[in-house]
């Protein structure tokens, strides 16, 4: 089994010279799922979506190309891939010939889709910038905090009864890689139908993942299955677009069975 601690996540290592699928790092998911109760039924749908900002190789005679990327990979996959090895793994495309640019993108699809045991799609190019303008944010409540960690599902409440269509923002998510410690950032979005949910304790909830180290993916789905068990939504979706590190970004997504997939963006702290 693959263990953060077998990744190359803190370790110096050398840069690649050539392509090598090798320096993948997939995790398996299953592990932290069960730590919150999901079992082998998944309780939502979903993906996490990647945006790949810096890449390169030769073309046939030598001459280097840059683009970008768009990767996503199905949360029913049975691993996650690793960050750093995924940054690795690009890199070694740098200098390495390539007879053209579907080439490229035919192999990162299938090697991927190798290490995450599902089918990964690569799309070159990035999603637009986007303002949630349809969104409620409460990063403006005006409220006491003294709590940051561990994630405290407890903190969240609705108000049954009144049910109510709306989405909710916030933009300070932060949690920590689990192996180097250091920080990620996100915004997070929660849309739902359902008892009207108290937004002072979401806001407190969210903070408490501060001090909590976890990976991104696993963040959201903690997110979503306490949400979904404290507030009974009827629909739920929650989706965090975390900032870049390393010429990558990560957006989990997971909802309720037949919400629609939201728009693909990018948030301005991309």
């Amino acid at each position: 089994m693959s263990r953060p601690e077998d990744s190359l996540l803190g370790r110096e290592v050398a840069y690649p010279r050539h392509y090598d699928a090798s320096l993948l790092f997939p995790i398996p998911r299953g592990a932290a799922r069960h730590e919150i109760g999901i079992g082998d039924a998944l309780p939502f749908i979903g993906h996490d979506r990647w945006h790949a900002y810096e890449l390169s190789w030769l073309d046939a005679r030598g001459k280097p190309v840059v683009d970008t990327a768009t990767i996503t990979v199905p949360a029913t996959s049975p691993n996650l891939v690793e960050s750093k090895s995924l940054k690795l793994y690009l890199n070694s495309f740098n200098a390495t010939r390539f007879d053209d640019a579907d080439t490229v993108r035919a192999r990162i699809a299938d090697d991927l889709s190798q290490a995450a045991g599902g089918s990964v799609t690569v799309a070159f190019g990035l999603p637009a910038f986007v303002e949630d303008i349809d969104a409620n944010g409460i990063d403006a409540l005006d409220i006491d905090i003294d709590h940051y960690g561990p994630p405290d599902a407890g903190l969240l409440r609705a108000e049954a009864g009144h049910v109510v269509t709306e989405t909710l923002r916030s933009e300070l998510l932060k949690s920590n890689c689990p192996v180097t410690g250091q920080p990620d950032w996100a915004g997070v979005r929660i849309a739902y139908r359902g008892p009207r949910i108290d937004r002072e304790g979401l806001l407190r909830y969210l903070v408490s993942f501060r001090d909590h180290a976890e990976f991104h993916e696993q963040c959201v789905e903690r997110i979503f299955v306490d949400l979904l068990a404290r507030c009974r939504p009827e629909s739920l979706s929650v989706e965090a677009r975390y900032t870049r590190r390393g010429g990558l970004d990560i957006n989990p997504w997971r909802a309720t069975p037949g919400h629609a997939t939201p728009a693909a963006g990018r948030d301005l702290r991309q």
